[in-house]
């Protein structure tokens, strides 16, 4: 009977237990676990910056747990209440938001907080429902609505200013219009009036904003000024060779050479000490990352989820992609995070929050094709 009881038991509570994508949760683990080794190298000479770390990641899991059980009806729902909140709370910040580094992007309600990262998942969760409500009769000023529901949060967002952020948003927003049916046509026309459009935005760039793109194309101009910080994280990922210099052997980032090695720039410390051998692993990681999302999203079963699903795993490669561009040179240096491995808690949470999503899509999914609760 007591074992009779005990099934009973453990079958209620199994569906809300069990509620990890298993490929997902691997490769998350793994990003994990590399960064952890890395951040114990790049913060050695900070104190507990990896329990701190653990603690972060200790949370992010928790929020995955807890976005995972909720069905993506129920997010369906909370979409025009989250992202409201989320554009109310970026209003706020640029009336008596906080000031950092000469940007005004902290909030203070009981507890400091920045609403940007909330609106990279509430940009693309307001795009999917409003393109599931359009399903069937989607016009072009569907496409003109969508754009203006982007551009508000991604302007405040620059204004304040974050470009790195406004990119990001904008990025995970143009993805769920993009996969809503915009042609291949209209993308082009847009593309050529960004294009022609780059003076116009040149005017409008602060003079730092400026100066990274100057750095960009030239960071030798200045090199133990603006251009030295980049030149640094490019002799580092190039001196680690193809086996690198060895785990905490990496002299740049030992010497304090390379800047924010435990965050932005924690590829650096990866590259130099553990070379190209442990870069094409890394990749590969993120490219099963992102092929597990494409899986998601191509088995999700309605618009809504699809367009959801495609937009954080748009989300977690231009994270990626940009971080590791950033470190090496390719692009300007921009506020993004290298997703599960830099030392943050915001950006974890975020991140977190995208893969309970798609683990909450999967989940439903399997529910609909086999009948069977998982």
């Amino acid at each position: 009977m007591g074992l009779a009881q005990g099934r009973t038991w453990w079958q209620r509570l199994r569906p809300h237990v069990m509620v990890f994508d298993a490929p997902l949760a691997l490769i998350i683990a793994a990003l994990l676990s590399v960064g952890l080794v890395t951040l114990y190298s790049a913060g050695i000479a900070i104190p507990g910056k990896v329990w701190d770390q653990m603690r972060n990641i200790a949370a992010a899991v928790l929020v995955m747990w807890f976005v995972a059980n909720i069905s993506p009806q129920t997010m369906m729902r909370l979409a025009v209440p989250v992202y409201m909140a989320g554009v109310a709370l970026l209003v706020a910040v640029a009336l008596f938001g906080i000031i950092k580094g000469g940007s005004r992007r902290w909030l203070y309600i009981g507890t400091q907080i920045q609403p940007s990262e909330l609106m990279k998942i509430a940009m693309p969760l307001m795009l999917a429902w409003f393109f599931q409500r359009e399903q069937g009769h989607i016009r072009w000023q569907s496409y003109a609505i969508a754009a203006v529901l982007l551009a508000i949060p991604a302007g405040l967002i620059a204004r304040q200013p974050d470009l790195g952020t406004a990119m990001l948003v904008t990025a995970a927003g143009a993805c769920v219009i993009f996969l809503g049916g915009l042609s291949w046509k209209a993308l082009g026309a847009l593309v050529a009036t960004g294009a022609a459009g780059l003076p116009v935005l040149w005017s409008f760039m602060h003079d730092y904003q400026r100066d990274r793109v100057l750095t960009l194309i030239d960071p030798y101009h200045d090199p133990l000024g603006k251009g030295f910080h980049i030149i640094q994280s490019m002799i580092a990922i190039g001196s680690g060779g193809v086996t690198g210099k060895g785990w905490t052997h990496g002299t740049q980032a030992h010497l304090e050479f390379i800047p924010e090695r435990t965050t932005d720039f924690i590829f650096a410390v990866f590259s130099e000490e553990f070379g190209l051998a442990g870069n094409l692993v890394l990749m590969a990681l993120y490219l099963l990352l992102i092929w597990r999302g494409l899986s998601i999203t191509l088995n999700a079963p309605t618009l809504f989820t699809r367009l959801l699903a495609g937009a954080i795993t748009m989300i977690y490669f231009t994270y990626a992609f940009v971080n590791m561009a950033m470190v090496s040179g390719i692009v300007p240096v921009v506020g993004v995070p290298l997703p599960f491995m830099s030392y943050g808690g915001t950006a974890l949470m975020t991140l977190g929050l995208g893969g309970g999503i798609l683990m909450s899509i999967q989940r439903h999914s399997r529910e609909l094709r086999t009948g069977v609760r998982a």
